[in-house]
């Protein structure tokens, strides 16, 4: 390489890219620092990868207890006192449901029970909903196990048809076509107040909403028998409204109270729900902060390679200090050699942290399958798979931090090197 070839290339030129490329491919015996560059890229990528899949996880946790919960629940709730009169209700569901974005307005009860079996007594929660707005409720009417909604309300077995949670159920030990007894604390009304009241219900389906609160938990009633049994007396607790977008629920309460009347309440999900939400908020972008200072270690990593291995190049620079190399040009020689395991383990971590959040179900059968032992607990998680939902913005986010660090980390060996006394070096080599 002439004097006027190192003087006159341009910044990042074809040059300076070899000799960075040749430093980082040179062997130990050659002044090289493969193992430490490899070490450097394995933390790199193990650190992006855990970075991805950590919040891609996180990420999926939510969008399903959100599509659960507000798929079970409701959007926004509306409660006052149109709900004691039915012609004033039954106006307010019908302006309701001619909101724009609102798919559904259910009247419904809610109140505890205790649920007897022939094995089994334990508590349960009781909905009333009409067989219309039941068959409506995807999440239930689409995940029947045993049975169907057909009998609902209309007493298929010669009895009150009721359709219970899947795990409920077999803690009961019921199935379609079996006898329940639910008790009401408070449905007989005398003149000494209200007294519980036993009635006998029959089976009609079993569900399973993939979450085991719900589905060890809950019984669906018709709205008029539920009335009876808790001694509504043709009233209920509330107006639940489904919308297009849970999201848009806050923005649509001005509208919708407006069509409910001036007497109504209007609150949605994320009033009721206001510390759940928020704590697992608070818990994403914690879990966010900590696995990015992993990110931070493991590119300060590249630190310790470059300074050796701008100890061991010390003739080489010196020598292309006196054809004509200028500082800058040893600079960026050195910080290409660091960004480049910066950049390739980042592109690797990328690779790596996606693919495993694409088939995080495959490899969680499998590890269940490997060490015999149940990787996501349902009764403790209350879902019943591990879920991942990969958000390209927060990956986005991610690959550019660590791209970032990696660089930041760069500049300070590759600073030193071009303060390099070319004398000096020499002198000690």
């Amino acid at each position: 390489m002439s004097e006027g070839a190192a003087t006159n290339a341009p910044p990042f030129g074809r040059w300076e890219r070899m000799l960075a490329s040749r430093y980082l491919r040179a062997k130990k015996s050659e002044g090289g620092v493969a193992l430490i560059s490899i070490i450097s890229f394995t933390g790199v990528t193990l650190a992006v990868a855990i970075l991805i899949i950590v919040m891609s996880v996180m990420n999926g946790f939510r969008a399903e207890l959100l599509n659960k919960i507000l798929g079970f629940n409701g959007h926004v709730f509306v409660t006052g006192g149109l709900l004691d009169n039915a012609a004033m209700r039954d106006a307010a569901v019908a302006r309701i449901e001619k909101v724009p974005s609102v798919t559904q307005a259910i009247p419904v009860i809610e109140a505890q029970a205790i649920a007897m079996g022939p094995t089994q007594i334990t508590g349960a929660i009781v909905r009333g909903l009409t067989p219309k707005d039941l068959a409506q409720t995807r999440i239930v009417a689409g995940n029947i196990t045993k049975g169907d909604l057909r009998g609902f309300g209309q007493g298929q077995y010669g009895g009150d048809v009721v359709v219970v949670g899947a795990r409920l159920a077999e803690q009961l030990g019921v199935k379609p076509g079996d006898n329940i007894s639910l008790i009401s604390p408070s449905g007989g009304a005398t003149a000494f107040g209200g007294t519980p009241l036993q009635k006998a219900y029959v089976v009609g389906a079993t569900f399973t909403a993939g979450m085991s609160q719900y589905d060890q938990a809950y019984i669906f009633m018709p709205l008029d028998q539920a009335q009876l049994f808790f001694g509504r007396e043709g009233s209920v607790d509330a107006i639940e409204v489904r919308l297009t977008d849970p999201d848009k629920a806050e923005g649509l309460k001005a509208a919708i109270n407006r069509a409910a009347g001036p007497t109504a309440l209007v609150a949605d999900w994320t009033q009721r729900d206001a510390s759940y939400w928020g704590a697992l908020k608070v818990e994403r972008n914690v879990m966010r902060l900590i696995l990015m200072m992993l990110v931070v270690i493991a590119a300060m990593n590249i630190i310790s390679g470059l300074v050796m291995l701008v100890k061991n190049k010390g003739r080489d620079i010196a020598i292309l200090r006196t054809i004509g190399a200028g500082q800058g040009a040893i600079l960026r020689i050195f910080f290409m050699a660091g960004a480049a395991i910066g950049a390739a383990g980042t592109l690797a971590g990328l690779a790596l942290g996606v693919l495993v959040s694409i088939y995080i179900d495959p490899i969680q059968s499998f590890v269940e399958w490997a060490t015999g032992q149940q990787v996501f607990a349902s009764d403790v998680y209350f879902l019943s798979r591990l879920p991942a939902k990969v958000d390209w913005l927060e990956v986005t986010i991610i690959v550019g931090f660590s791209l970032a660090m990696s660089m930041v980390w760069t500049l300070p060996p590759a600073w030193r090197a071009s303060r390099l006394d070319p004398v000096e070096a020499l002198r000690y080599e």
